[in-house]
């Protein structure tokens, strides 16, 4: 049995080491050293890069990884903060800091939904007011749709050589389970106060009047993309950014002939760069992670892979596993879904 006390904002575990014992081979029980542990989950700094003798100035490295939402994710054992505000807590903690010139922000993102993506963006635009350090996304595996939204309210866009990037467009997600209800033997009946307030059900088809009105829906996002695209691309005209936004990804090579990223470089050469356009002789690259979380570099805890979503049509469990609760409106590159259609 494990024992717990709280004294102040410390834990301490009491277990005993017969179980130990029992567990591993051999007549010596193991040595199990006690340490208390602070309970305050704040951000604390960590150096991973170091570049000159003793360096003062500092480049911040903030991630933005994995499915963009408002919310948090994950399970019990293994949470996942809301994305929106741990990148507000970064930012804030490296606006805060007078020793920090400069900010790289590391995407590897499929994208989102709107809201989220918007709000990350409309964060970083108002960092770059407020405290006039430059930012430069840094792209890794992908940074799309969402992701490459929140990219353009930086100052500079870099990728790696492998980036997939693009993907500009608004995706819809609605499911349409009347047939398989139609042959198990359930049906779905909704009294609404008026003749829309059920479009997007997934127990009935969509109506060709409703399909309408959410294609307007979704070109007035698409509207709000492009003129994000147009703000963070001076050197692109509305019309070519609308040429480009078909929701196709673009390796980098190619999304830098079409301008939507300004350089090919690795993360040490954004640094190495960074450091001349501040003007310091010598910088320290630092994150801030959670208490207890180990980062010996900055390839240390890279970001999660992007999701993948399965969907099996033979679960009968519908409302739960199969559906989502409401349709969503999305940034995000999801290839996945044109089977469903």
């Amino acid at each position: 049995m494990i024992h717990t006390s709280r004294k102040g904002s410390f834990t301490f575990f009491s277990v005993p080491l017969f179980l130990f014992g029992a567990l591993l081979p051999g007549c010596k029980a193991p040595s199990l050293l006690i340490t208390p542990v602070s309970g305050r989950k704040d951000l604390v700094e960590t150096e991973i890069l170091r570049d000159g003798v003793f360096p003062r100035d500092k480049i911040a490295l903030i991630e933005v990884s994995g499915m963009l939402r408002n919310s948090e994710s994950g399970f019990i054992l293994n949470p996942r903060d809301n994305p929106v505000s741990v990148l507000l807590e970064h930012l804030d903690k490296a606006a805060c800091d007078h020793s920090v010139k400069a900010v790289i922000l590391r995407i590897n993102s499929p994208g989102g939904t709107v809201v989220a993506s918007e709000l990350m963006h409309d964060e970083i635009i108002y960092f770059r007011k407020k405290t006039d350090k430059p930012i430069v996304a840094v792209m890794m595996d992908m940074a799309t749709s969402g992701g490459y939204y929140v990219a353009c309210a930086c100052d500079e866009i870099v990728a790696q050589p492998s980036t997939v990037t693009g993907s500009i467009g608004v995706l819809m997600l609605m499911f349409d389970a009347s047939g398989t209800m139609n042959k198990i033997g359930l049906r779905s009946e909704a009294i609404t106060s008026g003749r829309y307030k059920d479009a997007g059900s997934p127990f009935r088809p969509l109506l060709p009047d409703e399909r309408e009105l959410f294609r307007t829906i979704v070109m007035d996002m698409y509207d709000r993309f492009i003129s994000v695209v147009v703000a963070g691309r001076p050197k692109l005209s509305e019309e070519e950014v609308r040429k480009l936004a078909d929701g196709r990804v673009y390796t980098a090579n190619q999304a830098l002939q079409a301008g939507l990223i300004d350089r090919i470089a690795s993360l040490r050469e954004t640094t190495c760069s960074l450091k001349e356009q501040i003007g310091s002789r010598g910088v320290r690259l630092v994150a801030y992670q959670r208490p207890y979380d180990y980062r010996p570099n900055y390839y240390a805890n890279a970001p999660m892979q992007p999701p993948t979503t399965n969907v099996n049509l033979l679960n009968i469990n519908m409302p739960g596993s199969l559906l989502p609760k409401a349709p969503e409106f999305l940034y995000l590159w999801a290839p996945e879904y044109s089977d469903l259609r």
